[in-house]
């Protein structure tokens, strides 16, 4: 799954919702995760952050550990 993060706490994933492929926009307050928007589109989701400030999180896969 695709995730950016933003200032201030904004969180947007990729996910899919009754087959529709939507952005998820969420904010991180005191450790808590609210729920913003459902975005079909960049220009929904530029009216929510700007879009130059986020940045893709990348998960590396876990160290190989030999035997």
């Amino acid at each position: 799954m695709q995730c950016w993060r933003g200032p201030e706490g904004i969180i947007v994933e990729v996910i899919v919702l009754d087959t529709a492929p939507l952005y998820r926009v969420s904010k991180v307050v005191n450790d808590t995760k609210y729920f913003v928007a459902y975005c079909a589109n960049t220009e929904r989701l530029a009216e929510h952050v700007d879009l130059a400030d986020l940045c893709e999180v990348i998960d590396f896969p876990a160290p190989y550990a030999a035997p």
